[in-house]
């Protein structure tokens, strides 16, 4: 037997690389399941916190939305169970209803003038405010105050206050020698009226605009001044591309409180006549004088629950949807909202 020396340096061989193989993975496999916990918590933190919004979401808005336009197919009058009729409900909106058009025109008639008169009268006073600084806080508390006024008790007391008969406003005309119109009773002075209520009550929106204006840069403003620009000019190129985004957001939330204008019409239309709820015979209270402030969603209340056709009613309510989604949707690309960077 011989005495050869063995290297030590040798190179492992198969068997060393495999056992040293085996042993490796360990600190891989305890980063997974660290990576794994941190994913699987960051996921729970995630839906605890948007679950209650999206459940909230599905049981208010997409499961009423969906009910609303299965209902719209069928007769539905919640004594019996809805019996599908296909467009039977639209075709009668759409081409038998006798007051359904006069109703959708009043509605018109608010959401193109009201909206701008009261958006157009807020940012009036709201400039003014912002140049008046002694007592500026006497005067916005002043405009704003009536805003705080429930809009029952707001349409009641102007309601009052033009009475024909015995309103103090016609009374003062009279000691000028005008005789007083019959404003909430003249078909064609009913709307006017209730414009004359939405500007008393802006105060909701000339805050807004009133904040928006205070943000202004004033460096802009003197940049401006030493370009020769007047107060037009200023108004224009400095003053309205800063407040449009709040521009936007008070024309948008204006037209949906237009599409869905009730309170005041109705309370108006029932005070107006002499009456003091809109339950009983809703169908001939609701609108006077004449139709005239009829509007959409009174309509389609009636129909709902005042004629217990619900099927009818929730056609409306989809034809109302789609009116909305569509007026907001030109609102928004008008604004600049959808369109790429670029484009």
């Amino acid at each position: 037997m011989s005495d050869s020396p063995i290297p030590l340096n040798r190179p492992p061989g198969r068997a060393g690389r495999l056992g040293r193989a085996r042993t490796a993975p360990a600190p891989d496999a305890a980063h997974r399941t660290s990576r794994r916990r941190r994913t699987l918590r960051a996921r729970l933190t995630f839906w605890s916190m948007t679950g209650p919004a999206l459940i909230g979401l599905v049981a208010f808005f997409l499961y009423p939305l969906c009910a609303n336009v299965f209902y719209s197919f069928t007769n539905y009058d919640l004594a019996s169970p809805p019996k599908w009729i296909g467009l039977r409900n639209y075709e009668y909106l759409f081409t038998q209803d006798p007051r359904v058009g006069k109703a959708a025109l009043n509605t018109l008639w608010f959401v193109v003038i009201l909206v701008p008169v009261r958006m157009a009268c807020s940012l009036g006073i709201a400039l003014l405010l912002t140049r008046r600084k002694r007592a500026s806080g006497f005067w916005r508390t002043l405009f704003y105050i009536p805003a705080l006024v429930p809009p029952v008790a707001s349409v009641v007391g102007f309601v009052f206050l033009f009475n024909p008969g015995a309103g103090p406003v016609n009374a003062l005309l009279r000691t000028f020698g005008v005789k007083g119109p019959l404003w909430f009773n003249d078909p064609a002075l009913s709307k006017p009226s209730l414009l004359l209520l939405g500007v008393w009550m802006m105060g909701d929106i000339m805050v807004i605009f009133l904040a928006a204006l205070l943000d202004v840069p004033k460096d802009q403003y003197e940049a401006a001044e030493l370009d020769g620009a007047g107060p037009g000019n200023k108004f224009r190129y400095v003053t309205l591309p800063n407040i449009s985004p709040v521009v936007l957001f008070s024309a948008v939330t204006g037209v949906i409180a237009a599409l869905q204008y009730f309170t005041e019409a109705a309370v108006a239309s029932s005070v107006a006549n002499g009456k003091t709820g809109i339950d009983a015979g809703a169908d001939q209270l609701l609108g006077y004088p004449n139709d005239s402030l009829l509007t959409f969603t009174q309509w389609m209340y009636v129909q709902g629950f005042s004629s217990f056709q619900l099927g009818y009613a929730a056609a409306m309510a989809v034809v109302l949807f789609v009116v909305a989604a569509a007026v907001m949707a030109v609102l928004l690309r008008r604004a600049g909202l959808f369109r790429q960077k670029g484009a």
